[in-house]
């Protein structure tokens, strides 16, 4: 089972979002089995990183993050979302 991490500034309001978005996609495509998806905060990422597959994140990651990060904005605004649900599928397909 591969844990994701999926983050924003404050670990509430926008994270429940793409939470609740990815949670969908993960049902719709089979692979919610598959998946343990946990929601946080940026400190999260910052200091559990090594507890996860990869993060998806709303905000800025800092650099020293080494786990691969997707940017989630796209399911905010509409824009090119697609390709972030084709990034997260792969991620959890390899």
């Amino acid at each position: 089972m591969k844990k994701v991490l999926v983050i924003c500034g404050t670990g509430v309001a926008t994270s429940t979002v793409v939470m609740e978005k990815i949670h969908d996609i993960l049902e719709k495509e089979g692979f919610s089995g598959e998946v343990e998806l946990h929601q946080g905060k940026i400190n999260d990422a910052i200091h559990n990183q090594e507890d996860y597959e990869f993060i998806i994140s709303t905000t800025i990651v800092p650099n020293d993050v080494n786990v691969d990060v997707v940017d989630a904005v796209p399911l905010l605004t509409g824009i090119e979302a697609e390709e972030v649900y084709d990034k997260v599928l792969r991620k959890i397909g390899d």
